[in-house]
Protein backbone atom coordinates (compact mmCIF):
# COMPACT_ATOMS: atom_id res chain seq x y z
CA UNK A 1 0.00 0.00 0.00
CA UNK A 2 1.56 3.35 -0.97
CA UNK A 3 2.09 5.94 1.72
CA UNK A 4 -0.28 8.85 1.86
CA UNK A 5 1.19 12.12 0.67
CA UNK A 6 0.64 13.55 4.16
CA UNK A 7 3.01 10.98 5.73
CA UNK A 8 5.53 10.55 2.89
CA UNK A 9 8.28 12.38 4.77
CA UNK A 10 7.67 10.84 8.22
CA UNK A 11 10.60 8.96 9.80
CA UNK A 12 10.87 6.85 12.92
CA UNK A 13 13.33 8.95 14.89
CA UNK A 14 13.93 7.57 18.38
CA UNK A 15 12.97 5.35 21.28
CA UNK A 16 13.34 6.41 24.90
CA UNK A 17 14.20 4.19 27.85
CA UNK A 18 14.83 5.23 31.45
CA UNK A 19 18.17 4.38 33.05
CA UNK A 20 19.28 4.28 36.68
CA UNK A 21 22.89 5.41 36.25
CA UNK A 22 23.73 7.34 33.07
CA UNK A 23 27.48 6.81 33.35
CA UNK A 24 27.09 3.02 33.47
CA UNK A 25 24.55 3.04 30.63
CA UNK A 26 26.58 5.43 28.47
CA UNK A 27 29.64 3.22 28.87
CA UNK A 28 27.60 0.17 27.82
CA UNK A 29 26.00 1.79 24.77
CA UNK A 30 29.18 3.52 23.57
CA UNK A 31 31.90 1.00 24.47
CA UNK A 32 30.04 -2.31 24.20
CA UNK A 33 27.56 -1.52 21.41
CA UNK A 34 29.63 1.18 19.67
CA UNK A 35 27.03 3.92 19.59
CA UNK A 36 28.02 7.57 19.68
CA UNK A 37 26.63 10.22 22.02
CA UNK A 38 24.90 12.82 19.84
CA UNK A 39 23.85 15.17 22.59
CA UNK A 40 23.06 15.60 26.25
CA UNK A 41 20.34 17.83 27.62
CA UNK A 42 20.12 18.58 31.34
CA UNK A 43 16.87 19.75 32.87
CA UNK A 44 18.14 20.32 36.40
CA UNK A 45 15.08 22.29 37.51
CA UNK A 46 12.92 19.30 36.58
CA UNK A 47 15.39 16.69 37.84
CA UNK A 48 16.24 14.76 34.70
CA UNK A 49 18.77 14.52 31.86
CA UNK A 50 18.47 13.18 28.31
CA UNK A 51 21.20 11.43 26.35
CA UNK A 52 20.75 10.80 22.62
CA UNK A 53 22.84 8.05 21.00
CA UNK A 54 23.10 6.61 17.49
CA UNK A 55 25.49 4.89 15.18
CA UNK A 56 27.79 7.03 13.07
CA UNK A 57 27.59 5.72 9.53
CA UNK A 58 28.72 9.00 7.99
CA UNK A 59 32.23 7.70 7.41
CA UNK A 60 33.73 10.74 9.14
CA UNK A 61 33.90 12.30 12.56
CA UNK A 62 31.00 14.66 13.12
CA UNK A 63 31.43 17.89 15.04
CA UNK A 64 29.40 18.42 18.21
CA UNK A 65 27.20 20.85 16.27
CA UNK A 66 26.60 18.33 13.47
CA UNK A 67 25.71 15.64 16.02
CA UNK A 68 23.30 17.98 17.77
CA UNK A 69 21.65 19.03 14.51
CA UNK A 70 21.28 15.41 13.38
CA UNK A 71 19.47 14.33 16.53
CA UNK A 72 15.95 14.82 15.15
CA UNK A 73 16.70 14.49 11.43
CA UNK A 74 17.84 10.87 11.40
CA UNK A 75 16.43 7.47 12.19
CA UNK A 76 17.57 4.92 14.75
CA UNK A 77 18.28 7.18 17.74
CA UNK A 78 18.18 5.87 21.31
CA UNK A 79 17.25 8.32 24.04
CA UNK A 80 18.35 7.47 27.57
CA UNK A 81 16.43 9.38 30.23
CA UNK A 82 17.96 9.67 33.68
CA UNK A 83 15.86 10.83 36.62
CA UNK A 84 18.37 12.50 38.93
CA UNK A 85 19.11 10.66 42.16
CA UNK A 86 18.28 7.12 41.05
CA UNK A 87 21.97 6.29 40.65
CA UNK A 88 22.60 6.76 44.40
CA UNK A 89 19.26 5.53 45.79
CA UNK A 90 19.87 2.17 47.48
CA UNK A 91 16.11 1.54 47.58
CA UNK A 92 15.59 2.12 43.87
CA UNK A 93 14.34 -1.14 42.37
CA UNK A 94 15.00 -0.33 38.73
CA UNK A 95 12.74 0.06 35.74
CA UNK A 96 10.42 -2.55 34.27
CA UNK A 97 11.85 -3.89 31.03
CA UNK A 98 8.45 -5.11 29.85
CA UNK A 99 9.72 -8.68 29.92
CA UNK A 100 9.24 -9.46 33.61
CA UNK A 101 5.55 -10.05 32.91
CA UNK A 102 5.53 -11.21 29.25
CA UNK A 103 3.15 -9.44 26.97
CA UNK A 104 2.82 -6.45 29.28
CA UNK A 105 4.57 -3.70 27.36
CA UNK A 106 7.98 -2.91 25.95
CA UNK A 107 10.00 -5.94 24.89
CA UNK A 108 13.38 -5.08 23.38
CA UNK A 109 15.44 -3.06 20.97
CA UNK A 110 17.40 -4.78 18.19
CA UNK A 111 20.89 -4.26 16.82
CA UNK A 112 21.95 -5.65 13.46
CA UNK A 113 25.46 -7.11 13.23
CA UNK A 114 27.48 -8.72 10.43
CA UNK A 115 28.22 -11.90 12.42
CA UNK A 116 26.11 -12.81 15.47
CA UNK A 117 28.57 -15.43 16.77
CA UNK A 118 31.52 -13.07 16.52
CA UNK A 119 29.58 -10.22 18.17
CA UNK A 120 28.50 -12.55 20.98
CA UNK A 121 32.07 -13.75 21.52
CA UNK A 122 33.07 -10.10 21.99
CA UNK A 123 30.12 -9.46 24.35
CA UNK A 124 31.11 -12.49 26.39
CA UNK A 125 34.72 -11.25 26.64
CA UNK A 126 33.38 -7.89 27.85
CA UNK A 127 31.31 -9.57 30.57
CA UNK A 128 27.92 -8.72 29.05
CA UNK A 129 25.01 -10.65 30.54
CA UNK A 130 23.08 -12.84 28.11
CA UNK A 131 19.39 -13.62 28.19
CA UNK A 132 19.79 -15.98 25.21
CA UNK A 133 22.94 -17.07 23.41
CA UNK A 134 22.82 -18.06 19.72
CA UNK A 135 23.18 -21.73 20.70
CA UNK A 136 20.14 -21.60 23.02
CA UNK A 137 16.60 -22.47 21.97
CA UNK A 138 15.25 -23.06 18.50
CA UNK A 139 16.28 -19.75 16.92
CA UNK A 140 20.02 -20.31 16.60
CA UNK A 141 20.79 -17.19 14.58
CA UNK A 142 19.87 -14.54 17.16
CA UNK A 143 20.87 -13.63 20.70
CA UNK A 144 19.58 -11.42 23.48
CA UNK A 145 21.88 -9.48 25.79
CA UNK A 146 20.93 -7.32 28.74
CA UNK A 147 21.91 -3.70 29.25
CA UNK A 148 22.81 -2.41 32.75
CA UNK A 149 19.11 -1.78 33.54
CA UNK A 150 17.95 -5.20 32.35
CA UNK A 151 16.54 -4.06 29.00
CA UNK A 152 16.72 -6.80 26.39
CA UNK A 153 18.76 -6.12 23.26
CA UNK A 154 18.25 -8.52 20.39
CA UNK A 155 21.35 -9.19 18.32
CA UNK A 156 20.38 -10.15 14.77
CA UNK A 157 22.26 -10.75 11.51
CA UNK A 158 21.92 -8.20 8.72
CA UNK A 159 19.90 -10.79 6.81
CA UNK A 160 17.54 -12.92 8.87
CA UNK A 161 15.15 -15.55 7.58
CA UNK A 162 12.55 -16.33 10.22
Amino acid sequence: MPRAAETATFKFNHTMIRVKDPQVSLKFYTEVLGMELLSRKDFNESGFSLYFLAYNHEGRDLTAEEKEKSRFSREGVLELTHNHGTESDANFKGYASGNTDPGKGFGHIAITVDDVEKACDRFEQLGVQFKKKPSDGRMRNIAFILDPDGYWIEIVPGVLNL
